[in-house]
């Protein structure tokens, strides 16, 4: 697996953190809508006003799910970085 696909999977659960912590920072804004995000195909965010006001049960929900996509990646390039060095190690 090439580091940039975990790379582009926490860019992409960075994005979704954003627009989650807007919607949250908004709930008692007057006539704001929510926006729904989620993650397409290859690390795309998808993402929709949904002419509705922020609903915080989604919204924690949707930050479980967002911490659980960065607590993925973070050792994979943990590991990646290891054997980055050994690598390098080995050559010198």
């Amino acid at each position: 697996m090439n580091i940039s696909n975990n790379v582009n999977s926490l860019i992409a659960h960075q994005t979704l953190m954003d627009i989650n912590a807007n919607n949250v920072a908004n709930v008692n804004t007057e006539n704001f809508n929510a926006t729904d995000a989620k993650i397409v195909d290859k690390l795309e965010i998808s993402s929709r006003d949904t002419q509705k006001p922020t609903d915080l049960t989604k919204e924690l929900t949707d930050q479980i799910v967002i911490e659980e996509g960065f607590k993925a990646q973070v050792p994979a390039i943990k590991t990646q970085d290891e054997m980055t060095k050994t690598l390098l190690d080995i050559k010198a």
